[in-house]
């Protein structure tokens, strides 16, 4: 089995970030009672973050995939796995950030972020399964003999 090439991963990242941020922007300022303006600036600086941390937790995993297992396929116990790793990664990068910008406390601040982490858990099992359906890693090619 290959690994997904760099414009792949791309593409799913740049995907991932702008449908999520679609749903979660005026979902949060609702759920959260802030200004749309501030959800979307977190918004914008945590989907800025998430998406390097995507590209370089996925590259990562799928390496030691391959290399532990032979493979990149994952079981619903991996996806599982995965994307609470990812997330728990997540929110220690971005829990410093949201207390700063919104001048509240860090428990507060981890509990918005738990939120917020709870949606992303979902969001990501969904859509990487339905990104690995859409845009399946392709086979190695055989060598010519």
């Amino acid at each position: 089995m290959a690994l997904r090439t760099t414009q792949d991963r791309v593409r799913h990242a740049v995907l991932f970030e702008l449908i999520g941020l679609a749903i979660m922007i005026p979902v949060g300022a609702y759920l959260f009672q802030l200004p749309v303006g501030h959800m979307g600036v977190l918004g914008v600086v945590g989907a800025t973050i998430a998406t390097a941390w995507n590209f370089v937790f996925n590259l990562g995993f799928d390496h030691a995939m391959l290399r532990w297992l032979g493979h990149t396929r994952k079981t619903l116990r991996m996806r599982v796995g995965h994307a609470l790793l990812f997330e728990g990664g997540l929110l220690v990068m971005l829990l410093p950030i949201v207390a700063w910008y919104l001048g509240i406390g860090l428990m507060q601040a981890l509990l918005m972020d738990l939120a917020m982490v709870l949606f992303y858990l979902f969001y990501a099992f969904s859509f990487n399964w339905a990104y690995d359906r859409v845009f399946p890693v392709p086979p190695m090619a055989k060598p010519a003999v």
